[in-house]
């Protein structure tokens, strides 16, 4: 039996506007997704996915959890007919917070362990990488599959190839991850949000140019361990992607919310649309709180740490 994990991931800063060519800043969680991969003398493959999840969410991902399988294939240039593959760990499925990126990183350690596959950590991340375009289109940034593969925070610019900046905090942090129970998706988001740009080619430009401001003031933040500099940018990064219309009612509130009760910054994570926003919490007494106040509202609240490995 081979087993590989994969870290969940939030994006501290640059979301969508990645594709644009943007710094995307993301960090590790302390929540993790996990496979077990085993050889079988008969069937095709069988994967049991034991992940929690957000209503409706694996069966929205199920023909693309398939092509994802096919890619990993493709590119590792083997195909194993017999297979059963286990999905479990902590980190659950639903949107915003890495999952399929974790899920693909697990599945590639676990086929590694599994076939005695000499892969480095650079390869798994390649392999991750494909099965992540089953799930995001061919414009995806590469930025879950990497967090999921390395850990701590990353700074991706991309380019040919792209530019990877490995970042540490100088300690873990508390963060609140509140799911609005709505399943984005990213390939239909992204696709409007270039048509957005397209039509309003020097709106786009002005938020893209301080979404690259935004990101190099906190890789500074980040490495001066600045909480309140981190949650102030990342408010500031929340309007932009509320300009750019990536937010929702649903997000707002939630974020609106965490700011109230006390949290340092908030955004959304991820691609929008739904899924999660981030609230920066240092400390567990604030984690609690903000946490609690999400909950009360109905809303599911993950309790998480940032910057971990």
């Amino acid at each position: 039996m081979g087993k590989g994990i994969g870290y969940g991931k939030t994006i501290l800063f640059g979301e969508m506007f990645a594709v644009f060519g943007i710094p995307v800043i993301a960090s590790a969680l302390s929540m993790t997704a996990q496979a077990e991969v085993v050889k079988t003398a008969i069937g095709g493959w069988e994967i049991k996915d034991e992940r929690r999840e957000a209503k409706g969410y694996k069966e929205e991902k199920k023909v693309m959890q398939v092509e994802s399988l096919e890619r990993i294939f493709k590119h590792l240039r083997f195909r194993p007919e017999h297979l059963q593959i286990l999905l479990s760990g902590d980190l659950p499925a639903m949107s915003g917070i890495g999952a399929t990126g974790a899920s693909s990183v697990a599945i590639v350690r676990a086929l590694t362990k599994e076939f005695n596959l000499p892969l480095t950590d650079d390869e798994i991340n390649a392999a991750a990488y494909q099965a992540e375009i089953a799930y995001h289109g061919p414009t995806t940034s590469g930025i879950d599959n990497t967090v999921s593969t390395y850990g701590r925070i990353i700074c991706l610019t991309r380019g040919e190839p792209n530019v990877v900046r490995k970042m540490r905090l100088k300690e873990s942090v508390e963060v609140v991850i509140g799911d609005t129970g709505i399943i984005a998706n990213t390939k239909a988001l992204l696709a409007a949000l270039a048509e957005r740009k397209k039509n309003s080619p020097d709106r786009y430009e002005r938020m893209l140019q301080r979404a690259r401001q935004i990101a190099e003031e906190a890789m500074a933040s980040i490495e001066a361990f600045d909480l309140e500099g981190i949650g102030r940018l990342m408010d500031q990064n929340q309007s932009l992607l509320q300009e750019a219309e990536v937010s929702c009612p649903e997000l707002d509130l939630l974020i609106d919310l965490s700011r109230s009760t006390g949290a340092l910054g908030a955004k959304l994570t991820g691609s929008g649309g739904g899924g999660c926003m981030l609230a920066l919490t240092p400390g567990r007494d604030l984690q609690q709180r903000v946490a609690s106040a999400i909950e009360a509202k109905g809303y599911q609240a993950l309790r998480s740490q940032l910057g971990v490995n």
